[in-house]
């Protein structure tokens, strides 16, 4: 590293935020005698480039559904113009309508790699599903008319468009432009009908014949109309409204559902009464009266088999006095009636059936169910309907999502260990049938590196993902609720007056990946430790303490007097019976005024619990009541396996455990880490005089010095100022339906005044060095406060092995203290080299083994400091401290404490997420600002490498999951029930379009029903129709312009063009150009053939004339 002097100062700050007092300061901070060694950075901006990859989980507010039977794909629309696409299990795409609209209808221009989409909005759109990322071709806006119901037949490219009016239009699906041909309401109905019939909500054609089109409108009045001879050909009228029709494929009979909850099936040349009424839920009277009214029945499907009875499907239609039951589907089949419950109400449902072709035997084989919130696959062809077990990952919101962490480069073994464990907990009743969406292929995994992600989710559980190469799948789930006793009945309301409900709810994590050590913060202001276990263990007693912290300074003044009453002992495995009854009689004793105190939040079970392999319970801490008033919310955590610690913080102060002996080591209010160090005047409920900022060991003296009130506050709003600037895995108002930032913080603030409490917002342990005169690095934590304070705490710990256990962690505060504008989010340490220092951590090991192995195991085990080279310090060597908070990040030499470099990260704004992540071989800082920009800085150096707007921070919940991670990968939740991941690598960007499934693979269309030889003879079966002689413009003329606009898309070979780079552009160009030359070729090679079979039986017919007239003469003729 360079001698620093004004010019790089200058450089490494923003215009007019630094003064000459500070470039005189920054310049005695490195004397000419003293060079720090140069540092080589890898990383350049050009290693960057911003862009999403994959969004994963169910699609947001379904509204529309649609299957292709021969690729096996299934699309789904959403209600703000989403559209998502699955195939196989890891090959799933996401688009998006850029105008937002919701999705009303998908229609699947069958194996041909294509998809309408119709909008509420009354546009219609064309996707080419030809290359990896779908791009519109074409778009029509209707201008005068809004578009209510879309058919498109099979292997015909004239789509049939019905509207509000009445009216149908149709559309050639090629070109995306209207025919002139338009069936008018008032001519397809009877003329002597008075009123209008209303919007159309079905289209269909006779599966029989082409020619004949069935018109549903939503009054109840059916019209069977003539397309060649433009006029009705019967007419079908019920006095209940029309919500669905469907054919039978032999083209005689359809069946119509109703908004009374009726089915009536219909003779096609009987028009003047339906053949049969069917209300499924309603009641029969004795007397022969009309069954009682029910719900409407949505959507009704007649399939056929030729085996056997047709199955008649339906959604609603249940009898008005079946109050609470959830939404059913029901299955008619023969004679048996099958009411299939499901857990959210019913958007649509398709019948999977083996043929494309409606005028054939259909042989469904299973319904596709989209509901509210999941997705559900029912196998029709075994017993009793059972579920098909669901491979794509749409159960991210099963709970809501309250925290999520991202770990790539994890240790190989841990996706293996975590999968075994979870297999077990796989449910049971499944279909034994394979998933039968499986189209498209899976795209080439170019990273070989191990992804985590986890979940933390309002009910308490945690959910680990496999998140390896772009796609996601879960691999283990923990409860931690089941450590907690639920109360029985409504009246037995547990203490959990922090949160009116989902008191289990986690608020952060804290994994070490090489340990397995997992340690959550929950919303009860509860801590859990877990260890990973392959090992079933029944807990005879579970382990746990309580800890009591609390912001009153008592006259004391020392640290000692914050410990308030003494803890109950900290109890080891042996005995920890004594604690809750310790804690009611506090209770009792202070129930003179009433005020419940010495009680925490949650009670922990006394029965012994059976922990199944995974993460078993090691310890439970919970903070307790003072005086009356709830344990303010936890804000930070750490834990450490080396060290056998775990670290956590609110916004009264920090308490560290030890995990191993069980023992509570420290536990002190924010301002006792200062000691006389304080630079803030605090007077609210403290006796002490105000003191003046003491000048040791701050970083930067003239930062230190200023007030609270003039520091620079999170700009938004001064309602959330300082509160908000928590980190963002934490947020003490945890609330889910919360999208907005103007709650304010009263349940953690009280009536102090808000600059006066100071919450711990990051914790860090490391080996490094605690003061300025260490001659080498030593074990400690480093603290970091809302107020934009970094204070280190030495830990001093017994040797390994057996005096591990027996004697006690020394811990106490070094005077050591650095200052930062804004909160602190995020602490690091490099090496001399500029390489990350990661905390020390023991490797994993089974701890449920006999305890003979165990000795040998302790005698053989010292505590591994580090696995990091820079371990073993030599005494000249040194490290730097990375520093980000809210407003900037800092570089601090160590053990000097000199600030090396400062980058002021933004203004106006200020950091939600900053992480310290490895990228192409270098490190770097990335940060998410809620002014919606991402940007990375190099290390040591603070060099600005990248700085894009990506998305404005529209609400917490982003707020609350943003996380980067190594590689150049990061994630949040876009909505409720989706993850949505990016890159920053540009790498990644390069090797994404290889990495994506294809959905489109070339599949033969499957033969056409044989007519048979009768049906050939007498004239029966299908009966086709050239619909481009009646819809071309020669024959209809044109449609009038004024009626709809014609937008082209930026899809098709120029889709390719701006999706693709390079050479993998080039290729999909070249399969695109080859697979159209191959579809010309074999249509011209199809013809080729037909004409030489004409060519040849006309030669035959001419030989044979020959023969018969070669001896006649003329006149015989």
């Amino acid at each position: 590293m360079r001698k620093f002097n004004i010019r790089k100062v200058l450089d490494g700050l923003t215009a007019g935020s630094s003064s000459a007092s500070q470039q005189q300061q920054q310049q005695q901070q490195h004397p000419p005698g003293n060079r720090e060694p140069e540092i080589q950075e890898t990383l350049q901006s050009e290693h960057f480039q911003l862009c999403k990859t994959v969004r994963h989980g169910f699609p947001y507010q379904p509204s529309a559904l649609a299957f292709d039977p021969v690729q096996k794909i299934l699309a789904v629309g959403t209600q703000t113009g989403a559209l998502r696409l699955f195939g196989r299990p890891g090959v799933e795409c996401y688009c998006q309508h850029d105008s937002g609209a919701a999705v009303i209808q998908l229609q699947f221009l069958i194996n041909e790699g294509a998809l309408v989409s119709a909008l509420a909005d009354d546009t219609l759109h064309l996707w080419n599903l030809r290359q990896k990322r779908p791009a519109i071709l074409h778009s029509l806006k209707f201008c005068r008319e809004r578009v209510t119901f879309c058919h498109l037949p099979f292997q015909s490219k004239w789509l049939y468009v019905g509207t509000e009016r009445g009216n149908i239009h149709i559309v050639n699906v090629e070109s995306f432009t209207l025919s002139g041909y338009v069936i008018m309401w008032n001519k397809a109905i009877e003329l002597s009908s008075k009123s209008h019939p209303g919007p159309v909500v079905h289209i269909s054609d006779n599966p029989m014949d082409e020619g004949k089109l069935l018109i549903g409108f939503e009054s109840g009045t059916v019209v069977l109309w003539d397309l060649k001879s433009k006029k009705a050909d019967y007419r079908y009228t019920y006095d209940e409204a029309i919500h669905s029709v469907a054919w039978h494929h032999e083209g005689k009979q359809f069946i119509c559902s109703h908004s009374d909850g009726t089915l009536t099936i219909w003779n096609v040349r009987s028009p003047a009464k339906p053949v049969q009424t069917i209300t499924p839920h309603g009641k029969q009277l004795k007397d022969g009266k009309k069954p009682e009214p029910c719900k409407p029945i949505l959507k009704v499907e007649f399939k056929t088999t030729r085996s056997g009875e047709p199955f008649i499907i339906l959604s609603g239609g249940l009898s008005y006095d079946t109050v609470g039951r959830r939404p059913c589907l029901t299955v008619m089949h023969g004679k048996s009636t099958a009411v299939l419950e499901m857990d959210y109400s019913i958007v649509d449902f398709l019948t999977l059936c083996e043929t494309p072709y409606p005028n054939d035997f259909q042989e469904p084989y299973a319904v596709v169910v989209l509901l509210e919130k999941d997705l559900v696959l029912i196998d029709l062809a075994q017993n009793g309907y059972p579920i098909f077990e669901n491979p794509y990952p749409l159960s991210i919101h099963e709970s809501p999502v309250t925290c999520c962490e991202y770990f790539a480069d994890c240790p190989v073994d841990l996706i293996p260990a975590l999968y075994s464990v979870g297999a077990r907990q796989k449910r049971q009743g499944y279909s034994k049938k394979e998933w039968p969406i499986n189209g498209g292929n899976w795209g080439l995994g170019a990273q070989s590196y191990s992804e985590i992600i986890i979940t933390g989710h309002a009910d308490g559980s945690i959910k680990f993902w496999d998140a390896s190469a772009i796609t996601l799948q879960v691999l283990y789930k923990l409860k931690t609720s089941k450590v907690f006793e639920k109360s029985r009945n409504k009246d037995e309301k547990p203490n959990t007056d922090i949160v009116d409900e989902d008191p289990y709810a986690i608020q952060i994590i804290s994994w070490c990946p090489e340990s397995r050590m997992l340690c959550i913060a929950g919303v009860s202001a509860h801590v859990i430790i877990y260890r990973f276990s392959k090992q079933e263990v029944i807990t005879e007693v579970i382990p746990m303490l309580e800890v009591r912290l609390l912001y009153e300074i008592s006259d004391v003044e020392t640290p000692e007097g914050e410990q308030a009453p003494p803890l109950p002992t900290p109890v080891g495995s042996a005995n920890p019976q004594p604690i809750p009854p310790q804690s009611h009689p506090s209770t009792s004793s202070s129930s003179s005024d009433g005020l419940r105190d010495n009680v925490p939040c949650l009670k922990v079970k006394s029965s012994p619990l059976k922990q199944s392999p995974g993460y078993q319970t090691e310890l439970v801490i919970q903070l307790v009541w003072v005086s009356g008033e709830p344990p303010q919310q936890i804000t930070s955590l750490a834990v450490n396996s080396s060290y056998g610690l775990v670290v956590f913080g609110n916004c009264n102060g920090i308490a560290m455990v030890d995990y191993l002996q069980k023992a509570v080591l420290l536990n002190l209010g924010t301002i006792e880490l200062y000691g006389s160090n304080d630079p803030y005047r605090r007077e609210p409920r403290s006796p002490r005089k105000s003191r003046q900022p003491s000048g040791a060991g701050l970083c930067d003296i003239s930062e230190g010095a200023v007030v609270p009130e003039d520091r620079c506050k999170s700009p938004t709003s001064a309602k959330m100022s300082r509160k908000l600037s928590l980190p963002t895995d934490l947020k003490p108002d945890l609330d889910i339906k919360d999208n907005s930032f103007s709650r304010s913080r009263s349940s953690s603030v009280t009536s102090i005044d808000k600059e006066s409490r100071e919450a711990i917002s990051a914790l860090h342990f490391c080996e490094t060095f605690t003061r300025k005169t260490d001659s080498a690095p030593s074990p400690c934590l480093w603290v970091g406060t809302t107020l934009g304070t970094v204070l280190v705490i030495a830990l001093n710990l017994p040797p390994g092995g057996e005096q591990r256990l027996l004697q006690p962690v020394i811990v106490s505060p070094s005077g050591t203290i650095l200052r930062l504008k804004g909160a602190i989010l995020r602490m690091a340490f490099l090496d001399s080299t500029g390489c990350l220092v990661p905390p020390a951590h023991e490797p994993w090991k089974e701890h449920n083994v006999p305890e003979e192995k165990d000795e040998k195991e302790k005698l053989k085990k010292r505590r591994p400091v580090s696995v990091s080279p820079s371990s073993s310090q030599e005494i000249s060597e040194n490290q730097y401290a990375v520093i980000c908070s809210e407003k900037q990040a800092k570089v601090i030499s160590l053990p000097s404490q000199n600030c090396a470099y400062k980058q002021n990260i933004t203004e106006t704004s200020f950091v939600l997420r900053g992480d310290i992540v490895s990228l192409s071989n270098g490190i770097c800082l990335a940060c998410f600002c809620a002014n919606g920009h991402i940007m990375t800085f190099s290390l040591p150096s603070l060099r600005p490498l990248l700085d894009v707007y990506y998305l404005p921070l529209t609400n917490m919940r982003i707020a609350r999951t943003f996380c980067f991670t190594n590689n150049g990968q990061a994630l949040y939740l876009v909505s409720p029930t989706e993850i949505q991941r990016l890159t920053y690598s540009q790498e990644t960007c390069e090797n994404l379009q290889e990495m994506l499934g294809e959905l489109f693979t070339p599949v033969e269309t499957p033969e056409a029903p044989n007519r048979g030889f009768f049906k050939g003879l007498f004239g029966g079966g299908a009966q086709s129709l050239d619909r481009e002689e009646l819809f071309g413009e020669s024959s209809s003329g044109k449609a009038s312009r004024s009626l709809a606009q014609h937008i082209p898309g930026p899809g098709g070979i120029e889709g390719v063009k701006g999706a693709a780079s390079g050479v993998v552009g080039e290729l999909a160009r070249a399969r695109l150009a080859l697979d159209e030359r191959g579809q010309k070729l074999s249509d011209l090679e199809e013809r080729t053939a037909a004409m030489l079979s004409s060519a040849d039986s006309f030669s035959k017919h001419a030989h044979e004339m020959m023969l018969k007239y070669k001896d006649k003469k003329w006149y015989q003729f």
